[in-house]
Order: C-alpha cells, then sequence, then structure tokens
C-alpha cells in the first residue's frame, strides 16, 4: 500500500498533549477540589494552578481522543480490518494489564500511606491492592483509563469508520460528508457534544471506571470519530484554515466566561435543572472550540518536522505510561520539603520528565 505523508500538525500537537500532561498532573498535587484529589496532596494548595487545572481539563482528553481517531484513520489506510484489531489490542491491551499490575499499587500505596491507613512496606501492601474495586476498594487503573477507554472506543466505533473509510484522501468518499464544509458544520459538529454533556453529565459526573461512565464514554467516543472524520473529508480542514481567527477568538471568550463562572462561584448545582444542563452545554462548546482552536493554530506545522518532533514521538507512549507513578512517588518526598510552591512544582514536573524519557531509553527500546 502507498505511505501516506505524515500530518506533522497532529504530531506537535500530540507532543504539546504530553507535555501538558506532566504539568497537570503536577498541578494536581498542589490543587483540591471538584475534579477530585491526587493521590499525594501539598499541606498548601495554589488559587493559580488551580486555575491551570480548570483550564486544561475543559480540551486536554477531547484533543487526545481526537488526534487517536486521526491516527486511526491513519492506520485503516495501511492495514486490514483484522490487523488494526490486533495491532490496537497489542497496542493497548498490553500495556494496560501490565500497567496496571506495575505501575497502578505504587500510587495507590503512596496515597494510602499518606492518608495514614497503612504503615508497613510496599510488598506487604501489595496483596491489599486487589481487595475490592475503587472506591470502596483499592484495586484502580489511575491514569491508565485512558488505554482502556481508547481500546474499547477504537473497536465499538470500528463499524462507523469502516462504512466512511475511503482510501484517498479525496472529501467525496461518502454523500454524507461530501456536504460537510464552512464554519456552519464546524461548530455544528459540537451539538452532539452539548446534549451529551447536557443529558448525562448531571448523572455521571466523571468517574472513569468505564462500565459507569457514560458521559465520558460517549463524549470521548464522539470525539475519536471526528478525529477520524476531519481526515476522512479533507473540507473540514479547509474550513479550519479559512476561519482560524474567528475559532481561536470564540475560544478564548468562551474560556474565560467558563473561567469567570469558577472563579465568582457562580456555577450551578449539579442537577437535572436548566442551569446546570445549560451550563454543561455550554462546556460542551467551550471544550469544542478549543479543540477546533488548537487544531487551527497548529495547521501551519502541518510540513513541518524537526528532530525534536521525531524523537518526542518515539518517547511520548513512554511518557505517557511512566510520568505519573513517577510523579507521585518524587512528590511524596518533595512535599514535605521547606519550598515555594513554584520550586516544588519545577523540581516534580522536570523530575518526573527526565526519569519519564530514561526509562524509556533503559528500557522500552531494548
Amino acid at each position: 500500500m502507498t505511505q501516506l505523508a505524515r500530518s506533522h500538525d497532529l504530531d506537535w500537537l500530540r507532543l504539546l498533549a504530553v507535555a501538558v500532561l506532566i504539568a497537570f498532573h503536577t498541578a494536581a498535587v498542589f490543587y483540591e477540589g471538584e475534579l477530585g484529589s491526587f493521590y499525594v496532596l501539598n499541606a498548601v494548595s495554589s488559587a493559580g494552578l488551580s486555575l491551570f487545572i480548570q483550564f486544561v481539563h475543559q480540551w486536554h482528553m477531547p484533543l487526545f481522543f481526537f488526534l487517536a481517531g486521526a491516527a486511526s484513520w491513519y492506520s485503516l489506510q495501511t492495514r486490514s480490518q483484522g490487523e488494526y484489531v490486533r495491532q490496537r489490542l497489542q497496542r493497548l491491551l498490553l500495556p494496560l494489564l501490565i500497567g496496571i499490575l506495575v505501575l497502578v499499587p505504587p500510587q495507590v500505596y503512596i496515597h494510602e500511606l499518606q492518608a495514614g491507613r497503612v504503615n508497613g512496606s510496599f510488598l506487604r501492601f501489595y496483596p491489599r491492592f486487589f481487595d475490592g474495586i475503587r472506591p470502596e476498594g483499592n484495586f484502580e487503573w489511575a491514569h491508565l483509563w485512558f488505554l482502556a477507554y481508547l481500546l474499547v472506543i477504537s473497536l465499538i466505533s470500528l463499524p462507523v469508520m469502516l462504512r466512511f473509510s475511503g482510501k484517498s484522501l479525496s472529501p467525496h468518499g461518502s454523500p454524507l460528508l461530501s456536504k460537510t464544509h464552512g464554519l456552519g458544520s464546524l461548530i455544528g459538529l459540537a451539538v452532539p457534544l452539548m446534549v451529551v454533556e447536557a443529558m448525562l453529565r448531571p448523572r455521571w459526573i466523571g468517574f472513569q471506571n468505564l462500565y459507569n461512565d457514560w458521559a465520558n464514554l460517549l463524549l470521548y467516543l464522539l470525539y475519536f470519530v471526528y478525529g477520524y472524520l476531519f481526515c476522512h473529508n479533507t473540507r473540514l480542514w479547509t474550513a479550519l484554515d479559512e476561519h482560524r481567527r474567528l475559532l481561536c477568538a470564540t475560544a478564548g471568550l468562551a474560556m474565560a466566561l467558563l473561567l469567570a463562572l469558577t472563579i465568582t462561584q457562580m456555577v450551578p448545582e449539579r442537577a437535572y435543572s436548566a442551569p446546570y444542563m445549560l451550563y454543561q452545554a455550554f462546556r460542551g462548546f467551550n471544550s469544542w472550540c478549543w479543540v477546533l482552536a488548537l487544531l487551527a493554530l497548529a495547521r501551519p506545522y502541518r510540513n513541518i518536522s524537526h528532530p525534536i518532533l521525531s524523537y518526542g514521538n518515539r518517547v511520548a507512549f513512554s511518557i505517557y505510561l511512566f510520568h505519573q507513578p513517577l510523579i507521585v512517588i518524587i512528590a511524596f518526598f518533595v512535599v514535605p520539603l521547606s519550598l515555594g510552591i513554584t520550586a516544588k512544582f519545577v523540581l516534580i514536573s522536570l523530575a518526573s520528565l527526565l526519569f519519564s524519557v530514561g526509562l524509556h531509553e533503559g528500557l522500552m527500546r531494548r
């Protein structure tokens, strides 16, 4: 089969998303709020880092799933259906199973240790990791939830992808997609996202256990399919180029309003009420605007490669796997130090990045 040219703009965005992942989880050490508590918490929280978490939370995982959908389009251009399924199982299921057994237990142990619920060694705690499923027990998949969701979404969306599977870059592969172009089409794709947030988020706030997390599952499924459709229909990219400034301005204004509601504590209480459902619908609109804006800003770099990008593509998955357990372990020792929040943040994030790269070079490459 013909080798497709890489879209380096998507690679740059993927590298950005991985880098932000380290900053996001490091910031979680200094945050305690409605998004939940991290495995290790600093005695003093940071208003600035809390706002950073609120900002990133709006678009970060949607962007990841959009990029994963785009990657699936490229994968299906050079693989059969069976090869695609085997590649997904090897790439996602195997690291998920190994990671749950190796990378997650130290995080849970340190969380229980800081909370004062265990006082023995990690080896003594390890069998207790399998006692019940979080939140009633200790067993969980921590940051590896992304692999589980991506595996399920990749497989259940395969019939949809095959339905629109044109083996070329032409936008005319299907009658439906040939009509999608212009600003209205881009903004119109926000409607299903808004409906999911408004109708499901009041019931399923976002506990990532897959079997009882319908709001996130359907939301990320839509972003995944959108990533696939964007690569299948080049007219969507053209519309993105034509309306770059307007999309960026809309995203900026929407985020400013959303953060203002948070800062002024005007977010409606969670319930199936008109104010809260309207708020969640606006969140869905804001997240999509930010994904569009980031895609539009990256477009000028679609033909620009760099050694940093090439290395980042190789090391990104290892950083994803290792960064959070390293952050938890490093933070456990850094948090008690007599340092300012800024110094602790820089130390934890930089050390986790360096050790993640080191583990990639020492283990994954071999």
